[in-house]
C-alpha cells in the first residue's frame, strides 16, 4: 500500500503508533503535532528508518488557516494526501459536569470537534473525485466514551467523541460517491498519556477488571485497525464505527 497519510496528533500515543504502522506499510507520513516537536521528530525518524519519506508539521487543528497550511506543506513535501487519520484530541482533568467552565468546554470542543471537521474538510477538498482528486480514506479516532458517557470524569470529552461519530456517518454518506471512505475507530482503555493528562495515570489498571478481556489495550492494537480501514481490504467499508475496546 502506497500513498501519503496525514496523522494529526501524531507525536504520541495512537497517532505515533499509526504513523509508524503506515511507514512500515510503505506510505509517506505527515506527522502533525501541536507542541511536542522532539517527540514528532522521533516519530519522523522512525518512519524514515522504515524507508519512506516523512515530515513533521506543527499546526493547531482548531485553527482553519493552520490546517490549510499543514496540508499545503504536506503536499509540497510529500505529495497530495491520500489518507487522513483524525487523531488529535485533548481531555480535561477529571471533574463532574457542574464543575466544568466555559473555557474548558471551548478548548475540548475546539480540538476534538472543530479540529476533526476542519481536517476532514481539507482532506475532502484534495481527495474528492468531484474536485479532480483520485479518492482516499479518512479514519476518525473517536472513543468508547462516546457510548459510555464517562460520568464523573469527562462527560465533555465523551460528548465530543459522540459528535465525531455522527460526523463520521454523515460525511461518509456525503462523499461515498466521490471516491472517499470515512470510518471511525472507538478505542477503549488504551495505555496512552491521555489518562495522566486527565489526572489519573493508573486509570487503565483501575478499570481493567471491567473489560471482558481483563486488560487495557496498546496503541499498536488500535493502529492496526486504523491501517486496515485505510487499506484496499476495507474497500466496501464506509460509515463504520469500529470498537477497539476489549469487549467493554
Amino acid at each position: 500500500m502506497t500513498g501519503v497519510v496525514v496523522v494529526t496528533g501524531g507525536s504520541r500515543g495512537i497517532g505515533a503508533a499509526t504513523a509508524r504502522a503506515a511507514a512500515r506499510q510503505g506510505q509517506a507520513v505527515c506527522v502533525n503535532y501541536a507542541r511536542a516537536a522532539d517527540a514528532a521528530a522521533s516519530v519522523v525518524a522512525d518512519c524514515r528508518q522504515a524507508g519512506v519519506e516523512a515530515t513533521a508539521v506543527r499546526a493547531d487543528v482548531s485553527d482553519e488557516d493552520a490546517v490549510l497550511a499543514m496540508f499545503e506543506e504536506c503536499e509540497a513535501t510529500l505529495g497530495p494526501a491520500t489518507a487522513l487519520v483524525n487523531n488529535a484530541g485533548i481531555v480535561g482533568r477529571q471533574q463532574r459536569v457542574e464543575d466544568f467552565t466555559a473555557d474548558r468546554l471551548h478548548d475540548v470542543l475546539a480540538v476534538n470537534v472543530v479540529g476533526a471537521f476542519l481536517c476532514a474538510s481539507e482532506a475532502v477538498r484534495r481527495m474528492s473525485t468531484a474536485r479532480g482528486g483520485s479518492g482516499g480514506a479518512i479514519v476518525n479516532v473517536s472513543s468508547a466514551a462516546a457510548r459510555l458517557g464517562s460520568p464523573g470524569e469527562y462527560v465533555d470529552y465523551a460528548a465530543s467523541k459522540a459528535a465525531v461519530d455522527t460526523m463520521t456517518i454523515g460525511l461518509a454518506k456525503e462523499v461515498a460517491a466521490e471516491g472517499i471512505r470515512v470510518n471511525a475507530v472507538r478505542p477503549g482503555l488504551i495505555r496512552t498519556g491521555i489518562h495522566a493528562a486527565a489526572g489519573e495515570p493508573g486509570r487503565v489498571d483501575r478499570l481493567a477488571p471491567e473489560v471482558p478481556m481483563q486488560r487495557g489495550g496498546s496503541p499498536d492494537e488500535v493502529a492496526q485497525v486504523i491501517m486496515w480501514l485505510l487499506s484496499p481490504e476495507a474497500s466496501y467499508v464506509t460509515g463504520a464505527l469500529v470498537d477497539v475496546s476489549g469487549g467493554r
